[in-house]
């Protein structure tokens, strides 16, 4: 077992996983980079292993349950405790729907991945991150899982309409809390994140702000310190209103 601190991020093979990933590695984590896809992955470690990061791939669909536990079993022989998890893997699947013209298939799977992938891969991975003593969690959330922001006229937020996106990644903050009073008690932090306007294949890179600095938010709640908060929202630009 090696005694290096170890961290996952999930959907790490491109645009914001991979940032973050490339931000944790470059601060002296060792990083599991967690993808569906092996080919993808393999790619992408393979690039930030040449510029000297400790960084390999693991399998993992986090909208599955045998796939999840199997990657917990993986990890789990290769080391004896977790100091971050980063639950970026998300989708949008309604940017050109209407609330009431969405399918029920198309929502189902929106909160496979936003919602329950987070839920899974957290419940799985925690003996792992209880075993670190002050391990980090950090949920990817956005803007519009803010009820403040969708509602308030002023915010650029209250324009957007995904009924799927958007509802899983409210419910994802309350996810957050929970899991922050839970863990508490074993020195585990627990963060929910909106990376901003990031361009990425979520919004067919139209965003306004590169993968690494969508990232820096989510890489600074993987490295806070014992008095840093638990059970918040962060933004760029600050703590965010839920």
């Amino acid at each position: 077992m090696t005694h290096k601190r170890q961290a996952l991020v999930t959907g790490a093979n491109k645009g914001l996983g991979l940032a973050i990933s490339k931000g944790l590695a470059s601060a002296g984590l060792s990083v599991w980079m967690g993808g569906r896809d092996r080919s993808r992955g393999e790619d992408a470690v393979q690039v930030l292993r040449a510029e000297g990061l400790d960084v390999r791939f693991i399998q993992i669909d986090v909208a599955d349950d045998a796939s999840v536990r199997r990657a917990a079993g993986t990890v789990g022989q290769e080391i004896d405790a977790l100091g971050v998890l980063v639950n970026n893997a998300g989708i949008v699947l309604d940017q050109a729907s209407r609330p009431s013209e969405l399918s029920m298939d198309e929502i189902k799977a929106t909160y496979e991945v936003n919602l329950f992938g987070p839920i899974r891969v957290t419940q799985a991975f925690a003996p792992l991150l209880k075993a670190a003593d002050d391990a980090r969690i950090v949920n990817m959330s956005s803007s519009l899982g803010s009820l403040t922001l969708i509602t308030d006229p002023t915010s650029l937020s209250s324009t957007i309409n995904f009924l799927a996106y958007s509802s899983s990644k409210v419910a994802l903050n309350a996810v957050t809390v929970s899991f922050a009073k839970e863990f508490e008690p074993f020195g585990i932090k627990v963060n929910s994140v909106e990376p901003g306007n990031v361009r990425t294949d979520l919004n067919g890179n139209t965003g306004s702000l590169t993968p690494e600095r969508g990232a820096e938010t989510a890489i600074k709640m993987a490295l806070i310190d014992k008095d840093g908060p638990t059970g918040s929202f962060f933004g760029n630009y600050g703590r965010q209103p839920w």
